[in-house]
């Protein structure tokens, strides 16, 4: 989804800032996801799997399990975005074609959340209740942080863009709650 996004937004922007916004979206995205794609390694190395089934059954230690529990939380909260990992989304939004907004909005944020649910929660739970108000922290400063910008904004993709890191932001509260 990461390169048809970029192209959507890339080639298919309306504006002039198009490029900027699309490579703001890949290099966010492609960084965090790196970072998680290396804990993945390590717990394919160290587990010598990556089956979600046998995973749910892996004991992790304590520190292991932080450390992969960060790493999985950095991807996740740039792709929902939560603040401060959403600097790319208004870009997005406001240089996107009307059809890129619609995707961005309704699929691309919403894969955060499911990661959050299926992996987080799923596979480090200890983690995410140690977390929890880390998580809690970082969201409600979101949401005020973007139902303030919002506010102040008159571009109506930008409206959606920022009440969107708002939305998220809740929806992460209930996630960890």
């Amino acid at each position: 989804l990461l390169i048809p996004m970029f192209l959507i937004v890339g080639f298919y922007g309306s504006r002039g800032r198009r490029i900027r916004a699309a490579y703001m979206l890949f290099l966010y995205t492609l960084f965090s996801s790196l970072i998680m794609f290396l804990a993945i390694l390590y717990i394919y190395f160290k587990f010598g799997s990556t089956d979600y089934l046998i995973l749910k059954t892996v004991v992790f230690d304590p520190t292991t399990e932080k450390f992969c529990w960060f790493a999985f939380f950095l991807s996740f909260a740039v792709k929902m975005p939560l603040m401060p990992f959403h600097i790319w989304l208004p870009e997005a939004h406001c240089e996107a074609p009307t059809s890129g907004s619609v995707i961005l909005a309704g699929i691309l944020l919403k894969l955060g959340g499911f990661g959050f649910l299926r992996y987080s929660l799923g596979l480090f739970f200890d983690s995410s209740a140690f977390f929890a108000p880390f998580v809690f922290i970082i969201s409600i400063l979101g949401i005020v942080y973007a139902s303030l910008t919002t506010v102040q904004q008159v571009d109506l993709k930008k409206i959606i863009a920022y009440s969107s890191v708002g939305h998220m932001g809740v929806v992460c509260i209930g996630i960890f709650s």
